[in-house]
């Protein structure tokens, strides 16, 4: 008789919020060696099989060339790279030693790197030989910097050559850190989250109950791992799962992404909304898909989206809902347990192991049906839940809880009908929500106040057909500045090289005055409403 799924759930709990819980293990070592962990597809879509074995093996080794550096439990060592069999074998010898993975995006520049590997014990980061200049001593990056960096390729295998592998892989623990992963905020830096083992529990349900994968699956997240939604679903699931699933190494473009679906036979595919915007946007669907689940997360995915799927595809695309703090915590869910309607605009019902609340703007009390409010998670009734507080930021982190504690405030707004089914408005701060990336408004305004011409500067997202959402940019132009199109690439190019190629204003107007409250905050709703 199968379990239900909240006995599933209390399983996964007990295996992976252990005291004696090993990483290494869980994500590799048990599984038959033989197995097949990842299928790595390149551009022109030649591939190979990455076994479970050739990844105990290999990560044993780069684990024993890390621990010659001095990495150690609770070391951070961060990741430049791309989605490869070096990036899933550097992850796993990390997390072999106990050592904690700081993953970085390959789309930022130098400072945008600096400010999540400077103090916070970074003693080793790991980059592709396409990322290794960016880790050069500049302005960002110090001369006299604490971390080693190793590139990919002929001074990693130079380490190796010498390495004793580490056999025994570290106790990790359910409470201790995985991943220290950076989060986009509103004002003032962005803030690192400490992940723990024992949210593996609640990964592994969303990926069997909300994406409704099963072992015959031909399983693709598309996403990229260094962002969470591709780091937990596309690498650390599967993994915990000991299903294989496909890494492509290649940026995104709507006909390899066709491409690749019908050559390899995908039959569960996840990405963002800007991904199946892009595909429908693309043209003729490919004869001979054998897709029969569709997921989609990050940003909301709206219904014309779901209308063309059904149309194009003969399946839906179901809308799911999660943080970087939270994993995924709503969905539309596949699996036949939790299967319902689709309703459209819905992003589906809490996720069983989380008790999910729309509360009153005023009192952390229900909102009623059909009202507006903030999104809540009751921790209390949600033993699914595992986030803490961000590292070093015990301002923030109060921010995001209820004066008792009980109820972790996710920041996004919504409603919810009687049924249970949630309806997402906004968010209730000012995270930018561009093609499944989460932007923070102030890291982009500090590039920009950085101009010579720049007095200030204030970024809102706007309404964008296929990417959801776009920045744009308000300039304040210091006094004798003459703006014009020049000044405007210029300034586009400055985010480009200082935050990241993903992040910059699409569209900068130039203005007299920012408009503000009389306590001086920018009041950036009515920037939104001007487009």
């Amino acid at each position: 008789m199968s379990l239900t799924p909240e006995e599933r759930l209390h399983a996964f709990l007990a295996e992976y919020a252990a005291p004696d819980a090993r990483a290494a293990t869980l994500m590799c070592d048990r599984h038959p060696a033989d197995a097949v962990a990842f299928t790595l597809v390149e551009p022109d879509l030649s591939s190979r099989e990455m076994t479970f074995g050739e990844l105990r093996e290999r990560s044993e080794r780069l684990a024993g060339a890390l621990r010659a550096l001095g990495v150690g439990p609770g070391d951070r060592v961060a990741t430049l790279m791309g989605r490869s069999a070096e990036l899933v074998v550097t992850l796993l010898a990390i997390w072999r030693l106990g050592a904690v993975q700081v993953p970085l995006f390959t789309a930022f520049a130098p400072p945008a790197i600096a400010m999540r590997i400077t103090g916070n014990g970074t003693r080793v980061v790991v980059a592709d030989a396409d990322q290794r200049a960016k880790l050069e001593p500049g302005e960002a990056i110090p001369a006299d910097a604490p971390w080693r960096v190793i590139t990919v390729g002929e001074e990693s295998d130079a380490l190796l050559r010498d390495a004793a592998p580490v056999t025994e892989p570290a106790v990790t623990g359910g409470d201790g850190v995985l991943v220290e992963l950076y989060t986009s905020g509103t004002t003032g830096t962005p803030k690192g989250v400490p992940i723990p083992l024992r949210s593996m529990a609640s990964m592994r349900m969303y990926v069997e109950y909300a994406l409704g994968c099963e072992p015959d699956d031909v399983y693709w997240n598309a996403a990229d791992p260094g962002w969470a939604y591709g780091l937990y679903f596309a690498v650390i699931t599967p993994l915990i799962m000991g299903r294989t699933s496909l890494l492509l190494r290649a940026p995104f473009s709507p006909e390899l992404t066709w491409r690749v679906l019908e050559r390899f036979g995908v039959t569960n595919f996840s990405a963002a909304p800007t991904v199946y915007r892009a595909l429908r946007n693309s043209g003729t669907v490919p004869a001979g898909l054998r897709l029969r689940r569709c997921s989609s997360a990050g940003e909301p995915l709206t219904p014309d989206v779901v209308e063309w799927a059904e149309r194009a595809l003969g399946l839906p695309v179901l809308d799911h809902y999660g943080q970087t703090e939270s994993s995924m915590i709503v969905a539309n869910a596949w699996h036949p347990d939790l299967r319902g309607e689709t309703r459209p605009g819905s992003m589906g019902r809490p996720l069983p192991g989380f008790a999910v609340e729309v509360l009153d703007a005023g009192r952390d009390e229900p909102a009623a049906p059909g009202e507006r409010g903030r999104v809540a998670v009751d921790r209390t009734a949600s033993p699914l839940f595992w986030f803490t507080g961000y590292r070093d930021a015990p301002e923030r982190t109060a921010e995001r809880f209820s004066a008792d504690g009980r109820w972790y405030l996710t920041g996004d707004l919504a409603s919810r009908d009687t049924d249970g089914y949630l309806y997402f408005g906004s968010r209730d701060d000012d995270v930018i929500l561009m093609a499944g990336y989460r932007i923070g408004p102030f890291e982009v305004e500090s590039v920009l106040t950085r101009h010579a011409a720049v007095a200030e500067a204030a970024v809102v997202g706007v309404p964008d057909e296929l990417r959801g959402e776009v920045l744009v940019a308000h300039i304040v132009p210091r006094d004798g500045v003459e703006p014009d199109d020049a000044l405007v690439a210029e300034l586009q190019r400055l985010v480009k090289k200082e935050l990241a190629a993903h992040a910059y204003p699409r569209r900068v107007t130039f203005v007299p005055e920012l408009p503000k409250t009389p306590s001086g905050k920018v009041q950036r709703y009515l920037l939104r409403r001007r487009g």
